[in-house]
């Protein structure tokens, strides 16, 4: 069984999957055998029957992973919509067994498992027929420690905090922060990480500057991480 780290963030669009190929990356250069999986992604570009354009197909070249991108996804729809929506309006069902299933194939695959959610921590994955299960449903479905990715600038310190303390009330541990867009020569983000990390009492573990093509990680993510 391989251990694990889920990828979470502040939002849509803060750069999880940029974070994810660099983290990945990071650990297949260093000579670890580190697989990825997303478990559902929308606004995806496909050809055949084959994804074309996608989050896995970024991280799957960034990081040279020998796979091919559909290899990394159960569910995947083109219009970048939330999966509840999306599954609605293609006529599927997302089955979390089904889900389930393909991680434990992926942990019997790799020693070192990377997950990518979608959205932020609360993205709803079902909404029908009185059905609620969340992002977060699947992170303590997968016995998973989380990674919260929030954007250097303006407004981070409140959705950081926000995102921080849902995890908490819901028996999630936060393994560490990243900021990603970081400029470190703006005394407002010098600011964030110190303000971040006083209110959290969670430490930033990288920073990622725009257009950065390694990353530096203060700990082992995956250390002590269930799995």
């Amino acid at each position: 069984m391989s251990k694990n780290i889920f990828i979470t963030a502040t939002g849509t669009d803060v750069g999880k999957t940029y974070v994810s190929a660099l983290i990945v990356k990071k650990m297949r250069e260093s000579g670890y055998n580190c697989g990825y999986f997303k478990p559902v992604l929308s606004g995806v570009v496909i050809r055949d029957g084959k994804l074309l354009e996608s989050d896995c197909n970024y991280v799957v070249n960034t990081a040279n992973i020998p796979v091919s991108a559909d290899d990394c996804v159960v569910y995947r729809w083109e219009e970048a919509v939330s999966p509840h929506l999306a599954a609605e309006r293609a006529n599927q069902k997302i089955d979390i067994s089904l889900i389930k299933k393909n991680y434990e194939q992926k942990q019997s695959q790799y020693d070192y498992l990377l997950i990518e959610g979608a959205g932020g921590i609360t993205c709803p994955l079902k909404l029908n027929s009185g059905d609620k299960y969340l992002l977060k449903d699947l992170i303590k479905e997968l016995d998973s420690n989380i990674i919260i990715v929030a954007d250097g600038g303006l407004g981070t310190i409140n959705s950081t905090l926000l995102t921080v303390e849902y995890a908490k009330i819901n028996n999630i541990h936060v393994e560490g922060i990243i900021l990603n867009n970081f400029n470190p020569d703006s005394f407002m983000h010098q600011d964030n990480l110190k303000q971040v990390e006083y209110l959290t009492g969670i430490k930033v573990i990288a920073t990622v500057e725009k257009n950065q093509t390694d990353i530096k990680l203060l700990k082992d993510i995956f250390k002590g991480v269930k799995g």
